[in-house]
């Protein structure tokens, strides 16, 4: 066994002499967890979070629940027929949706405040995406991959919002004013040309439109501004406010009603566009029917619908479990949502997610748990079996001002888009290629183009990331009784963060102080490479004279100083003594920058044409050093005895040849050094102050 493992070493390079650091147990042991039974156990709980709070329910929380429950369901109603509409389905549907929604969600919600229905940025899909797409996420959650959605920033989800919001109601001012004769699923900017276009065809209709838009404003600024100025009753003047769609629509109902029972003519058709028969109940229960024919014309549909599915609930339910002081399960609430629509399919439903608009009104109302849901329920099956006959005189026109009232607060604000300005002009830039985007093209390319361009942002911050040559500032205490100082590090050059009025002093002559501001990985391992072994040749004396040697023995990309003023200003640079860097911001190192680092100690020494210390500080992590005891740092051996590759490509011989640094010093050198960490070799350091000082003290041993 022993004559086994010693060949085994000896094939995979394992050393003969080795400091200590983390072994691969340690790796393995942080992922052993319950035994499987209870680990099972936990995990089929965890998809039941009603089960943890059940048991605790009191009659404070039903009151606040059934308050909640009662105000959503008035303003679910009317909203879920208008949003039918724009997935030119019948009215009925969007009840079919807003029943199924709030009645299973509560089931497996981590997110009291969420309202499940229908939205009006899930237009062109139905009941076949419905299943299709519920599974999906359903299966996204089961897997615990929700952390996909963190790839997605706040900014890009605000844009996509945005443009949805600004083309949902630009195409629904056509109905809103009765105009007709062009296609209002175009391009946005398409849409409200033709509107415009159009502004002298307009109808009847838009005298219910318009006046129903105007009285949902008025209800609402006046309600604002009564509750702030009566603070007693602002609760009174918020529940007005909370019914203003119902009531609008049902006076619109009315109005319709006398004004067109009268006026039918002999085609059947009004004066004006209502919604006429609704059928009662649910018409359409039963298994799905997913027809091939059909999952293949609407598969360009299914990312967009997905995503939408995703994005849009973990973003609402994220911001208010932010304001009401609670962390929601991202998982969990995809279990939630992927339900919901699998078995909204059964009742005929399109899909449904988080409704910003609505979950703020439940939010508002007091809602405690999420079984405020099943009073919702209980609205919209009266609506569904006992108000079907009064759906019949709604104005189109009034519903279409339903829409456009709700979707204008997904707007951001001049002043929030500022703020992103302020805060990341980047990110900025994400907002506007959304917003844009989703006006002059599609929804769907607008929620493409917003995804892309974060993830392209946050490639090119790995691959480019920050990185500062450092200096040191003595900074002293200011008052008499604290006059002690340290020293703080921070970038040589003015970046703008750094006060003009505090000197910098630069390391000692030949010593080199460097802090990679990102995981040193392998997208921007090269970067660090370039970086290190740039500033070293412009900085720092080349040690061999290069002046008298003929262009013919050069190598073929090295040309050399010039002779006479080159080599001169050359001589009167500083000899490279020591790299100190900082690894304080560096969570992750990868083979291919251990490679870049052993890359960078080569080109250095052969720069020099002597040993080069290098020293490493305030390491995060023991894996970090692992990583750079296998390169050969911080061992304690001469250059000449660590391995020149350690991400080999292609197969080599090891160079013979190495008496140009036969002359490095040995271990021995290393007794009674500068503090270190769980090691006796004096090359990682606690932090930058100590690795600094040790690399100016010049008595350590080449690495």
């Amino acid at each position: 066994m022993e004559t086994a493992k010693r060949l085994t070493k000896r094939v995979v390079g394992y050393p003969e002499d080795s400091v200590p650091y983390i072994s691969s147990k340690d790796y393995l042991a942080r992922y052993v967890r319950d035994p499987d039974v209870l680990f099972a156990i936990n995990y089929v709980l965890s998809l039941f979070p009603i089960l943890t709070w059940i048991s605790r329910y009191n009659l404070g929380w039903a009151t606040g629940d059934f308050i909640s429950g009662l105000t959503v369901g008035m303003v679910l109603v009317p909203q879920g027929m208008s949003y039918a509409q724009i997935a030119t389905l019948p009215v009925q549907y969007g009840l079919y949706s807003s029943f199924v929604g709030v009645t299973i969600y509560c089931l497996f919600a981590t997110s009291k405040d969420v309202s499940i229905g229908p939205v009006a940025v899930a237009p062109e899909i139905a009941t076949t995406v419905a299943f299709i797409c519920g599974f999906i996420v359903l299966g996204v959650g089961l897997l615990r991959l929700g952390w996909i959605i963190e790839f997605i920033p706040a900014v890009a989800v605000s844009g996509y919002m945005t443009g949805s919001a600004i083309s949902i109601a630009a195409g629904q001012v056509p109905g809103l004013m009765g105009i007709t004769g062009f296609n209002t699923r175009a391009a946005t900017y398409q849409v409200i040309i033709n509107t415009l276009k159009g502004l002298p065809r307009t109808t009847l209709d838009a005298a219910w439109g318009l006046t129903s838009l105007f009285a949902l404003y008025a209800i609402r600024f006046l309600c604002d501004y009564f509750g702030k100025r009566y603070p007693r009753r602002a609760r009174i003047f918020f529940f007005i406010s909370v019914i203003r769609n119902a009531f609008v629509i049902l006076v619109m109902t009315i109005a319709a009603w006398l004004y067109c029972r009268h006026r039918r003519s002999k085609k059947g058709t009004y004066p004006i566009k209502i919604l006429q028969t609704v059928p009662r109940g649910f018409q359409h229960v039963g298994q799905p029917t997913i027809d091939h024919d059909l999952v293949t014309a609407l598969a360009g549909e299914l990312p967009v619908a997905t995503i939408v599915l995703l994005l849009e609930h973990i973003a609402i339910s994220k911001s208010f479990g932010r304001l009401n002081g609670y962390t929601i399960n991202p998982n969990q609430e995809l279990i939630a949502i992927g339900v919901t629509n699998t078995v909204g399919s059964c009742f005929g439903a399109y899909p449904a997610t988080g409704s910003f608009s609505r979950s703020a009104l439940k939010s508002k109302s007091g809602v405690r748990t999420p079984l405020a849901g099943l009073v919702t329920a209980i609205v919209v099956l009266v609506a569904l079996y006992g108000l079907t006959p009064a759906f019949f005189w709604i104005p189109n026109a009034a519903l279409s001002a339903v829409i456009i009232h709700a979707v204008a607060d997904l707007v951001a604000s001049p002043a929030q888009v500022y703020s992103y300005w302020r805060v990341s002009p980047l990110e900025c830039i994400i907002w506007f290629a959304a917003v844009l985007t989703t006006v002059f093209s599609t929804v769907e390319n607008g929620i493409y183009v917003s995804i892309c361009t974060s993830v392209g942002l946050l490639l090119i911050r790995i691959a480019h990331p920050r990185g500062a040559f450092l200096g040191k500032v003595t900074v002293r205490g200011s008052q008499a009784a604290n006059k002690e100082s340290r020293d703080v590090f921070v970038p040589l050059t003015k970046n703008g963060i750094t006060n003009p009025h505090i000197k910098i002093d630069p390391p000692s002559p030949g010593v080199i102080v460097y802090r990679h501001e990102e995981s040193a990985i392998f997208p921007n391992a090269s970067l660090l490479n370039a970086e290190l072994v740039g500033y070293v040749k412009k900085h720092m004396r080349r040690g061999k004279d290069m002046s008298n040697i003929p262009a013919s023995e050069r190598a073929w990309n090295d040309p050399g100083p010039g002779a006479g003023g080159d080599q001169v200003a050359n001589d009167k640079l500083p000899d490279l003594h020591a790299i100190v860097i900082d690894l304080s911001t560096v969570s992750h190192i990868d083979v291919t920058a251990v490679q870049a680092l052993i890359d960078t100690r080569n080109e250095v020494e052969r720069w020099a044409d002597h040993p080069v210390e290098f020293h490493f500080a305030t390491l995060l992590s023991p894996w970090i050093r692992r990583a750079l005891i296998a390169g050969g740092f911080g061992t304690g051996v001469p250059s000449s005895r660590v391995p020149l590759e350690i991400a080999k490509v292609v197969p080599y011989r090891e160079l013979q040849d190495n008496s140009m640094f036969s002359s490095r010093p040995t271990p021995s050198s290393l007794e009674g050094y500068a503090p270190v960490i769980e090691t006796d070799t004096p090359f990682f350091h606690l932090d930058l102050a100590a690795a600094v000082r040790a690399a100016e003290s010049g008595n350590a041993a080449q690495l």
